[in-house]
């Protein structure tokens, strides 16, 4: 099962009780206040759903893909992490 945002928005606006524009809303607004807070080096927590944050990936040698003989550096990046809480994980452990 995939769920887009469509389909997300019309969920939480029938779970929740609220308008699917309110829906929408409310989305936009957690995604816009994690992506600003990791922005800024922070971390959002969840509890018992988990935590976002920013991590920043080394650079790194490696090749270039159209001539393979050819070493290219990788630039370090920032690149954003998931780490999924006890009751999450707990939830998952136990569909079969």
């Amino acid at each position: 099962m995939k769920i887009n945002k469509a389909e997300l928005i019309n969920s939480l606006s029938d779970k929740v009780g609220v308008s699917k524009k309110q829906a929408e809303d409310l989305i936009e607004a957690f995604t816009d206040l994690v992506t600003q807070t990791l922005k800024v080096g922070g971390e959002v927590t969840i509890a018992g759903f988990g935590a976002f944050s920013a991590k920043q990936r080394a650079g790194r040698m490696g090749v270039n893909p159209q001539n393979p003989s050819e070493k290219i550096q990788i630039p370090p990046v920032v690149v954003p992490k998931f780490k999924a809480g006890k009751a999450l994980k707990d939830a998952l452990k136990g569909r079969s």
